[in-house]
């Protein structure tokens, strides 16, 4: 191998290996909403992690919404007081959360200001109304959370099912 081979080789090995630990302390850099602290100002927040996915009013302040569905398996709340300081940092996309959904007295509203956009939203034939459908992690698994919500809007069942793996080689 001559000289320009070996120089030419040997950079190429410099650059990827320059390249790889750009990225990795890039990544150990990102932002995440769970790494947010109590205290810090909202604007802040939003510099770090970008437009929320949705903002709700609430009584002592705001909530901002950073949902990774339909992709992911997590949306956290970001709770903010009047002063616009974080007071509570929560993921709520869990099997918990969905278990304490009071039935019979909370609406569409509670369910869009505590988990956001769903995955999907379906009918059955079995139902009259709309099933918000989201997804989350249950000890690693992915699981479907099932909230079927009547036609007047309030919440009268949730249901739990595993997630499907899709398989893109399945044959008929």
């Amino acid at each position: 191998m001559n000289a320009a081979a070996l120089c030419s080789l040997w950079g190429g090995r410099v650059l990827a290996r320059l390249a790889f630990v750009t990225l990795v302390l890039h990544l150990a850099g990102c932002a995440l909403p769970d790494r947010e602290a109590p205290g810090t100002p909202r604007a802040e927040v939003i510099a770090r992690l970008g437009p929320p996915t949705a903002i709700y009013a609430l009584p002592s302040g705001q909530r901002l919404l950073y949902s990774e569905l339909p992709a992911g398996f997590a949306a956290y709340n970001l709770d903010f007081d009047a002063a616009g300081r974080l007071v509570r940092n929560e993921q709520v996309l869990t099997q918990t959360r969905f278990e304490t959904i009071p039935v019979g007295v909370w609406t569409l509203g509670d369910i869009q200001r505590t988990f956001g956009p769903p995955l999907r939203v379906e009918r059955v034939a079995r139902f009259d109304g709309d099933i918000w459908t989201y997804r989350f992690r249950q000890n690693s698994d992915p699981r479907l959370a099932h909230v079927h919500m009547d036609r007047q809007g309030v919440v009268r069942t949730v249901m739990f099912t595993d997630e499907l793996p899709l398989f893109d080689n399945a044959r008929d």
